[in-house]
Formats: structure tokens, sequence, C-alpha cells
């Protein structure tokens, strides 16, 4: 796990050097014929629990396809999966996301999503969940802020709560080819008592110059509280992984005229404790 962590405090520290004389704006030429676009990536890591002696593997991947229609409209789609096993008992989600929104590459982005859910617990569990809501995006010269917000509903055999969530995202490109994120996630689940999650998390990606190639380090920290119990659960969670690209030139290009929406993808795989 430390070398995990240490793996990418190096990599943040290497690209951000690269970068630190080239902080020049990138917007000016972001519009561009529309196109399909996508990505595919991998990840693995590790996830800690506070107080906790182990650490428990942790892996997934991605998968995200934009298509672009009637000029400035678009439609997004998503698969993902996630997965934590080792120590405990494996506990997975696969999750698909669509995305309908209008973009103007100079400025914004703003549309709605839907989400669907399914977890792999136990045998005798069946659990999954849904969510709808708006979402945005600003673009300010190599800035990009992303808001989103969500309603939808938990189940867990027979057993339903209700579930809203806010998110927001800052992306900042010192480079074409280099992006650095920040997270804050809030959701809220209500199943006679409420359920809290908190989360917040830090990401840098490279993409090496005129390939579809990139590399991520991300770390995820989460707080789940549930309001009759005492105390709290804590998770942090570091990962690296690859991701490789097609119908974008640069990071900064798939943000502004790719497959640029996302959703929150909890450090824990569920949030149910």
């Amino acid at each position: 796990m430390h070398r995990c962590s240490v793996v990418i405090a190096v990599m943040i520290a290497a690209t951000s050097a690269v970068a630190a004389d080239t902080m020049q704006p990138l917007a000016g030429a972001t519009a561009v014929t529309p196109r399909v676009s996508g990505y595919g990536e991998l990840y693995l890591g590790g996830l800690r629990f506070v107080g906790d002696d182990y650490t428990t593997r942790a892996g997934g991947g991605a998968a995200s396809l934009n298509i672009p229609f009637a000029q400035r409209w678009n439609l997004q789609g998503d698969l993902t999966y996630d997965r934590i096993w080792g120590h405990y008992s494996p506990l997975y989600d696969t999750r698909g996301a669509i995305h309908m929104y209008y973009r103007d590459a100079d400025s914004f982005a703003a549309g709605l999503f839907a989400t669907y859910t399914s977890f792999g617990i136990a045998d005798d569990v069946t659990a999954y969940n849904y969510a709808v809501g708006p979402e945005a995006q600003l673009y300010l010269g190599n800035l990009t802020l992303y808001g989103q917000a969500s309603v939808g509903q938990l189940t867990i055999n027979s057993f339903h709560g209700d579930q809203w969530g806010v998110r927001a995202v800052a992306r900042y490109f010192p480079r074409k080819n280099l992006r650095l994120d920040g997270e804050i996630a809030f959701k809220r689940t209500d199943y006679g008592m409420n359920e809290d999650v908190f989360g917040v998390a830090v990401q840098a990606m490279y993409r090496f110059d005129e390939t579809p190639w990139s590399l991520f380090g991300r770390y995820e920290f989460e707080r789940t509280k549930v309001e009759t119990f005492a105390g709290d659960t804590r998770a942090n969670k570091f990962v690296i992984g690859l991701r490789a690209s097609f119908g974008s030139e640069t990071l900064f290009d798939e943000d502004r005229n790719g497959a640029t929406m996302d959703t929150y993808r909890p450090a824990s795989v569920i949030n149910t404790k």
C-alpha cells in the first residue's frame, strides 16, 4: 500500500514539474468538428479502513462512448466496474450511466443523466440502486467546473431507501495533456434513519503526446455515518491506472469535445454500513 502511494506522489510531482513553465491558456481552439469519441481504462490499488490493520485490494475499470448529434447535442454512455477483495469477502458493483447534454465547447455543457447500479454482496442478497438528475460544466480557460445533483433509490432484497446527493469537480489543465482533478461529493440514504456519505478525491492524469495512452493516480477519502450509531466508518483508497482514448487528440480536447461526463464511484463500492 505504501508503494502505491509513493508511486502516485512521484507521478504527480514529476508531471507538475514538467508543467511548471508551460502554464499558457489552452482555450481558443476548443471547438472542433463533432466526432464520436471515448475511452477505456483499468486501475489497481488498495483500500484501508481507518482503525483496521488490513489493506484490501481494489481494482476496476470503465468504458465511455460519446456520440454528438444535432450540432451541439451529445449522448454519452458509461459502463464501470469496481471491486474490493482480499482480507474481506469480495464486494463489487457494475454501473451503467447515460448522459444527454448540450455543449458549447468554448463556454459550457448542461444536461441530464441517469444511472443504474447492481451490487455483488452475497449469494442471498440482491442489491441495486438508480439515480437521475441534472449536471452542468462551466469552461473557464484551462479550468473546468463540474456540478451534479441526483435523486434515487437503494434496494436491498425487499428493503428500499430513498437517496439524494450532490457532487462538485474541478479539473485544471496546466498543459493540454496534463489534467489535475479535485472532487467532493455527499449522498444521503433515508431508510428510517439517515446514512450520510461524504467523499473527497484528488487525481493526476498524464497523456503521452500524440498517443492514445494516459497514466493516472488517484486518492479517495470516504466517511460514512449512520445517525443512530456512535462513530463512523472512514476509508482511504489509492489507485494507479491506464487509459486508452479514441477520437480525441489530447486530454484537454477530450474534456471539451469528447466523453467529458462521469458519475461518483464510492471508494468502498457500496454504502450500506
